[in-house]
């Protein structure tokens, strides 16, 4: 009799404990998903501010239209990416567009002047110190996520309901990691 309450003991422990770990693993997968959609929220307002950046610049820049006409690529593509890794890297290619015309625009000192353009540098500027925040802080959460999925016992767990690991962020295109070089 006793032997009975002990074994049912444990095995209500055990219970306890799976629903626990399958709830913790659910937690963070919801917020690998809330920290996408943060920086998801943040390359919008990038993809927002663009058409106003490429219209002030576009009178002043003549010669890099190619330059102007990827950004505005870029962002059009946007609406037909339908997965992380899509959306990664249509913003890596955005990062260095952008950065482009910024060193471009250096060389214009009409344009440097220019009250809009000034306007959406900041802006601009602002918003991408909020994606580089909302880049850590999701990568912060997929490792979190991600070490939970592979340490004991919530790995058993993870393995049984079918958790995957989820991708960090990282740049995988060279050219955004190397810095612009301008030539007239």
């Amino acid at each position: 009799m006793i032997i009975g309450i002990v074994v049912g003991l444990i095995v209500l422990a055990i219970i306890i404990a799976c629903i626990a770990i399958y709830n913790k693993l659910v937690t963070l997968r919801q917020r690998v998903e809330n920290a996408w959609s943060q920086i998801d929220v943040q390359l919008q307002r990038r993809f927002d501010l663009i058409p106003n950046l490429v219209e002030t610049v576009k009178g002043y820049m003549t010669h890099e239209q190619t330059t102007l006409a990827k950004v505005t690529e870029l962002r059009t593509s946007w609406a037909s990416a339908n997965t992380v890794e899509e959306k990664l890297n249509l913003e890596n290619e955005l990062t260095s567009a952008l950065k482009t015309i910024m060193a471009i625009a250096e060389n214009y000192p009409n344009l440097k002047a220019d009250q809009s353009f000034n306007n959406l540098q900041h802006e601009l500027s602002d918003t991408e110190d909020k994606i580089a925040y909302s880049r850590q802080f999701y990568n912060d959460t997929v490792t979190i996520y991600n070490t939970k999925l592979e340490t004991f016992p919530s790995n058993i767990i993870a393995k049984m309901f079918g958790f995957k690991a989820s991708t960090l962020y990282s740049v995988d295109n060279s050219e955004v990691k190397k810095a612009v070089n301008v030539k007239f």
